[in-house]
This record gives structure tokens, C-alpha cells and sequence, in this order.
């Protein structure tokens, strides 16, 4: 009894003896049985992270920012992806609840908008807050960026600073909320200055290079307007793909196509014509999401909330700057 409360620093027993039962199970290797430990305190001190692709330089700093915390709190991590798919998605997080993890912190797919599993596991007492991703009104808090107002402030600098009027949008999956949010920001930058909005220069692209490359080829082709003078992209992996299809096309950046991004990813700030973008702060993103879901987990009467992470426009060449 005495080596037990020594190794988890009870306050009945006194230093000397609490030292030299350190020294001792050090001598012998010994590490304590978390396991054996978490039968007694209902606790693994775990968290399971669920992220939908982990491609792109956005998921991994966010998933940064959540370790850090966690390391802090005397929290370890169990990391999965789902590869924007609901069926890995749903697999991984029962696996995680198997595990016993104290709580989850999840970034939603893109290829699923029934919303009745997350419900189960919340009404079934999981802990759990999603971050980036929101899934809204079932119970769990969220940590993201305003999508739609930081989405209608870089394109509305489009409109203001350089008087584009020819404004084209390479969406996200409508299904997820980024991509929903992005789009009505963009559509609420349109409507302020009075600009019609061209639904043919609508192209969804979902969050890849190689889909933004795609959306953008098939928005040059279209031809029976010509090409708009801007273009809005998502995020910055498919304003990635969409440069690579205007240079195809003999075309230049930012003179024949402006094109701007929201993300910026590492690669952003490092291309022939730098991307201008919405700076969207993944390391604090993940932070935030972990103490909240720490919060949750410690203290019975955390409210539900949707904490949002502000966002700052980086301005770079290729919007014409």
C-alpha cells in the first residue's frame, strides 16, 4: 500500500520514503499498469483524433496543436484517417471507443451527411468535439474559422482592390460545412456589390489538387462566356491544381486569371507566383479543440459551444498585388 501511494505521490507519505520507492522501481525497470490504473479511475487518460485525409500540411499542424496540450494535460494520443471516407471514419472511432479513449476529437468526412451515428455515440455519453468540420446542434462543441465571412472577405478584396467583376468559384463538397460555408460567402461577396452570379462558373472541386486541376479544366472549356478574370479555389490544394490547368492553357497569373485561396498551406507562400489566401491558423485551431474537449471530460457541466478561431487575409502576387 505504501509503494502505491508513493508512485502516485500521495500526500500520506512523506518525501524520503516516496524517493526512495522512485529510486528503487527505476532501479528495476518498473512502469506503472495504466491499464490496471485506469480500471480504479474510469480514466485511460487518452484521446482518439479522427482527421479525414492527412495529405496536406493543414491536418498535421492542427493535430500539432492538439498534442501539444495533451502532453501538458498527461494525455496521450491515438491518431487515425479516414481518408474522407464515412465508412473508415465510423470504423476508426468504434475501434477508438473499444480503446476506452477518454474522449474524441474528430474533423468529419466529406462523403456522408446523415448525422445519426455521431448522435448515438453522444447520447451514448461519448465525449466529443469536432473541430474544422462542424457538425452542428447534436450535442458537441466545435472549434472551426468563420468560414462564410472569411470566404466573402478575400473575395470581395478581388472586387475591391482590383475591380474584378468576372468571379468564378471552384466549391467544396456541399455535404461538409467548409464547403458549404465557403461557397455562401463567396455568393454574400457577389450580392453586396451587386455582381450576378454566373452559376455555370460554379465548379466543385472537392479539397484535392488533382479535383481543383479537373474543376478548372473543365471551367476554361466552357467557352461560351470566355474564361472569368478571378477565381475563388476552397483551399489551397485546389487552387494548387487549378494553377497547374491555367498554365497549361498558355494563360498567365495573375494577368489572364487571378486566383486566390483559403488555407495557406505551407506550398502557398513558395510558388512561381505566390498564392494569395485566408490564413486559416491550424496550430491554434487544435489547441483550442483540445482544451475544450479536455474541459469536457473533466468538468460534468461544460457547455456545448462553437469557438471560432480568428482569420487574417495573407496578401501575395497572384490576385495581383
Amino acid at each position: 500500500m505504501t509503494v502505491s501511494r508513493a508512485l502516485n505521490d500521495r500526500d500520506n507519505v512523506d518525501e524520503k520514503t516516496k524517493q526512495r520507492v522512485r529510486n528503487k522501481a527505476e532501479s528495476m525497470g518498473y512502469t506503472p499498469n495504466r491499464v490496471a490504473k485506469s480500471l480504479v479511475s474510469r480514466k485511460t487518460h487518452t484521446l482518439g483524433v479522427v482527421i479525414p485525409e492527412i495529405t496536406h500540411a493543414f491536418f498535421p499542424e492542427v493535430v500539432r496543436g492538439i498534442e501539444e496540450v495533451a502532453y501538458k494535460s498527461d494525455y496521450q494520443l491515438f491518431l487515425t484517417n479516414a481518408n474522407e471516407l464515412f465508412s473508415r471514419e465510423k470504423e476508426a472511432i468504434e475501434t477508438l471507443r473499444s480503446q476506452r479513449v477518454d474522449g474524441l476529437l474528430i474533423s468529419s468526412s466529406l462523403t456522408h451527411e446523415d448525422y445519426s451515428f455521431y448522435e448515438s455515440i453522444i447520447e451514448g455519453g461519448a465525449k466529443v468535439v469536432f473541430f474544422d468540420r462542424c457538425i452542428e446542434d447534436i450535442g458537441a462543441s466545435c472549434v472551426s474559422v468563420n468560414d462564410r465571412e472569411s470566404s466573402q472577405k478575400i473575395t470581395e478584396h478581388l472586387i475591391t482592390e482590383h475591380g474584378y467583376t468576372q468571379i468564378a468559384h471552384l466549391s467544396g463538397p456541399q455535404k461538409v460545412s467548409i464547403g458549404k460555408e465557403r461557397l455562401q460567402g463567396y455568393k454574400d461577396a457577389l450580392e453586396a456589390h451587386n455582381l450576378e452570379l454566373n452559376e455555370e462558373w460554379v465548379i466543385q472541386a472537392e479539397f484535392k489538387e488533382d479535383t481543383g486541376y479537373d474543376a478548372m479544366i473543365k471551367l476554361l472549356e466552357k467557352g461560351r462566356e470566355g474564361h472569368p478574370d478571378a477565381v475563388v479555389a476552397v483551399n489551397d490544394p485546389v487552387a494548387i491544381g487549378a494553377i497547374e490547368a491555367i498554365k497549361e492553357h498558355g494563360l498567365t497569373i495573375p494577368d489572364d486569371i487571378a486566383i486566390v485561396g483559403f488555407t495557406d498551406d505551407i506550398r502557398s507562400s513558395l510558388l512561381d507566383v505566390p498564392l494569395t489566401t485566408v490564413r486559416q491558423p491550424a496550430y491554434e485551431m487544435g489547441e483550442q479543440a483540445a482544451e475544450k474537449l479536455i474541459n469536457v471530460i473533466e468538468d460534468e457541466d461544460a457547455t456545448v459551444e462553437k469557438i471560432e478561431v480568428p482569420t487574417t487575409l495573407k496578401i501575395r502576387s497572384s490576385c495581383g498585388c
